[in-house]
């Protein structure tokens, strides 16, 4: 059963039947809105580009490394990221990243999932926008986080993974914040490690 989550709403990544997750995937989706055409005649397919992007952090907020578009692995092979969708075009997931949470070095606390438009449009262009979180082993939705909203912000830093007790949780963040890249949002990520 998915939980919708709510910005700022936390909860545990253990299976229905008990037991941690042992790999999950976060899925990003997106159309872009229509342009109007000239004197609202006709309408056309706005290319926008969102990026998803996996920061790793330390207990002590220092980066360990990141998996974008431009790196899709982490060097220590824990987490993968499928590709660079440069559209939005087609239904599901767009852009996915795949945690092996088995893998992530014991000294990764957290690790935070951010989006942002790289092509440089805001949110407001921006339709059916979600994050979610699926069961690997089973493809079965955990949670979705839905990112639209009519902001004129260029970036969201989406959610976090942490590490409570010997456990994974997840933290619904939605925090707007403006950006063409993952380095434009450190900031808003360190300030809510």
């Amino acid at each position: 059963m998915s939980i919708s989550l709510a910005k700022g709403q936390k909860i545990s990544l253990t299976k229905e039947g008990g037991g941690a997750l042992s790999s999950v995937i976060m899925g990003l989706g997106w159309d872009a809105k229509k342009k109007k055409g000239f004197l609202g005649f006709g309408s056309r397919d706005q290319e926008i580009d969102l990026d998803a992007s996996c920061v790793m952090f330390d207990a002590g907020g220092n980066m360990v490394d990141v998996v974008w578009f431009r790196q899709l692995r982490s060097q220590d092979g824990s987490i993968l990221h499928t590709g660079d969708n440069r559209t939005g075009a087609g239904d599901g997931d767009d852009e996915q990243i795949i945690v092996d949470l088995t893998k992530v070095p014991a000294t990764v606390t957290i690790l935070m999932f951010v989006v942002n438009s790289f092509t440089g449009q805001d949110f407001s262009q921006i339709e059916q926008a979600f994050c979610r979180i699926v069961d690997k082993s089973n493809g079965q939705e955990i949670a979705r986080y839905n990112l639209s909203s009519s902001g004129s912000h260029t970036a969201q830093v989406m959610a976090k993974l942490y590490r409570h007790n010997g456990e994974w949780k997840m933290h619904a963040l939605g925090e707007a914040s403006s950006g063409r890249t993952f380095q434009d949002l450190l900031p808003a990520m360190r300030a809510n490690l």
